[in-house]
């Protein structure tokens, strides 16, 4: 696989955002930037913004659980049952 290279992104946060931010990567096995970028590619994939550079998956390491471009309805697992 070819590696990209990154940017570097600082930014300000509310303390309680950070918290919540911190809380997600952990239920999800990630890093808080990893975090970061699988919400920012769900949001521009569910609202159309395309993502120059690349189809990079958001739901690499771990797999992002009931969230992404094809998710229909919320998701339980790896395997794709809907949870109801």
């Amino acid at each position: 696989m070819a590696t990209t290279k990154t940017a570097t992104l600082t930014l300000r946060i509310a303390p309680d955002l950070k918290a919540a931010l911190r809380e997600a990567a952990q239920l999800e096995h990630r890093s808080i930037a990893n975090m970061m970028e699988v919400l920012i590619r769900d949001h521009c994939a569910r609202n159309g913004i395309a993502i120059a550079g690349g189809d990079r998956s958001a739901s690499q390491p771990g797999e992002s659980r009931g969230v992404g471009p094809d998710a229909t309805e919320p998701q339980d697992n790896k395997k794709g049952k809907p949870s109801r």
